[in-house]
């Protein structure tokens, strides 16, 4: 039998974080070659091609293959994102209804390490929320990190510095997860994690230990400046009441 002498057909190909923000890079700028792998792999596949400057030196323009892998991206972010604020939006919900107040996108400055190793992280968890008390002992604050993508996720465990700073401004810290990017044994120990499906109620998949601690004076000072998450409608309808003399008889 003699050996086919068909082209051998490259294995279709997915461009990384990587290449995606080289491309937009090329996109942006004046398409100075840096003639690197990375560039050289986006060549290849299409996205990216060489043009001849009428002075002698080559630059880079995308492709209109390029400009559909950029199209194509921004569409997957924006769907990612969507769906990312609504889980946000709705663990915030269910920390209000439970009579916490809860905050979204803060930015607080959290101290990690001991000795000579400590530093200053900044956290910002999905939701930060405590107890609604007058007791300072009771606040109980609890942070939310929610994961709708396994890329996104994966991404966020290899950056222990953010879970040490989540857990030293918080009693309890959760993992939210959007069924099905996930296995509870995959999240750290020292967090809970909750399942998100099309339902309206989070599955608790292992519940979060919880630790005594108080909230730092710059912590209640970010709290001060930020906007919490508004009641519900429910609870604040409760606040109404009857008019006095408004429920008897004419």
């Amino acid at each position: 039998m003699s050996a086919s002498t068909d082209p051998i057909k490259p294995a279709p190909w997915a461009a990384s974080a990587a290449h995606q923000r080289r491309l937009r890079e090329v996109w942006r700028s004046a398409g100075w070659p840096c003639q690197d792998l990375i560039e050289a792999e986006l060549l290849a596949a299409g996205l990216l091609e060489r043009v001849r400057q009428p002075s002698g030196h080559e630059t880079l323009r995308v492709t209109d293959a390029g400009v559909a892998a950029l199209a194509a991206t921004l569409a997957r972010n924006r769907a990612r994102r969507g769906a990312h604020e609504a889980l946000v939006e709705r663990v915030a919900r269910e920390m209000t209804r439970a009579g916490r107040i809860a905050w979204r996108g803060l930015a607080l400055r959290a101290r990690v390490g001991d000795g000579d190793d400590a530093r200053w992280v900044m956290a910002m968890p999905d939701v930060f929320s405590i107890r609604h008390t007058t007791v300072e002992d009771w606040v109980e604050p609890i942070a939310h990190e929610v994961k709708v993508a396994r890329a996104d996720l994966l991404a966020d465990l290899r950056l222990p510095h953010k879970r040490e700073a989540y857990l030293a401004l918080s009693g309890q810290c959760w993992y939210v997860l959007r069924r099905g990017i996930a296995a509870a044994e995959e999240i750290p120990e020292p967090f809970g994690v909750m399942f998100a499906g099309d339902g309206a109620e989070l599955e608790v998949a292992r519940p979060a230990p919880k630790r005594a601690m108080r909230l730092p004076l710059a912590t209640w000072m970010a709290l001060a400046r930020a906007n919490a998450e508004p009641a519900p409608d429910d609870e604040a309808q409760a606040w109404l009441g009857e008019t006095p003399g408004a429920g008897g008889a004419a």
